[in-house]
């Protein structure tokens, strides 16, 4: 488990029902896009993230398509259980400070 799983699973539960960009999280969480892009690909392999491509109607025609990830079902215990995990472990103290731990 690292600092960026931990941040970037706070961020999407913090808003679950949400559509979520690469982009946003790194600047929600701190992490450069290194950590959270290869993060985001490793979840939506394993089926935690199913993903999609904005319309031209959502960009208004004024810039490409954004690619976006939403939680799945699975997703959702998958990463509730890793903040469950994280909230034991004092390393992970502070990273997700809007997260109800």
């Amino acid at each position: 488990m690292t600092s960026a799983l931990v941040a970037v699973a706070a961020a999407i539960m913090a808003r679950p029902n949400d559509r979520h960009w690469g982009y946003e999280l790194t600047k929600e969480t701190g992490h450069r896009s290194g950590a959270v892009y290869p993060l985001l690909t490793k979840l939506w392999k394993a089926g935690w993230l199913a993903d999609g491509w904005e319309s031209d109607a959502d960009t208004g025609g004024d810039r490409p398509p954004r690619r976006y990830y939403e939680l799945t079902d699975d997703g959702r215990r998958e990463l509730g259980a890793v903040l469950g995990r994280a909230a034991n472990d004092p390393r992970f103290r502070g990273i997700a400070p809007g997260w109800a731990w």
